[in-house]
């Protein structure tokens, strides 16, 4: 059975964007490069034809990566969903009880997570402690930093 990997609608057009260039700008930009490295002479010691062919490699399973991540892409719209409690997409905005700070998080596919843009993957230590729970709870999560002890102040689907 495939794993579906959960995904939000604009994390799927950045996976085809990715794909997208890989497929039409990096990989014929290297075809290029292995041409000019081939005209250089030997290949045994042409360090650019080496170089080259082992990006070529790398973009191969860059292409093959972001294929199988949009093939078993579940699209989740946050603005389709109305819930209390935290789920995938939902837009946290929580208070740290440590330091009484706020942070807003949206919870994303891992593809899509950037923490200095509050996103955060739904695997990762926070989201997985807020998943399921509502406005008001407390929670209290392992980090890497230590134990944090957060308030959820708003759960929003947007």
């Amino acid at each position: 059975m495939v794993e579906r990997v959960p995904v939000t609608p604009t994390g799927l057009l950045k996976l085809r964007a990715t794909l997208k260039n890989l497929k039409e700008v990096q990989r014929p930009e290297n075809v290029q490069a292995i041409e000019v490295a081939r005209e250089h002479g030997d290949l045994k010691e042409n360090a650019e034809y080496h170089s080259a062919k082992e990006k070529q490699s790398f973009i191969v399973a860059q292409i093959g990566l972001v294929s199988d991540r949009l093939a078993r892409a579940q699209v989740i719209d946050p603005a389709a969903l109305d819930m209390e409690r935290i789920a995938f997409g939902a837009t946290v905005e929580l208070l740290n009880l440590d330091i009484n700070e706020e942070v807003t998080y949206q919870i994303v596919g891992s593809e899509e997570a950037d923490i200095a843009g509050g996103r955060i993957a739904y695997d990762a230590p926070v989201a997985r402690a807020i998943l399921g729970k509502e406005e008001g709870d407390e929670v209290r999560v392992q980090t890497p930093k230590g134990i944090r002890a957060f308030e959820i102040l708003s759960v929003e689907y947007k």
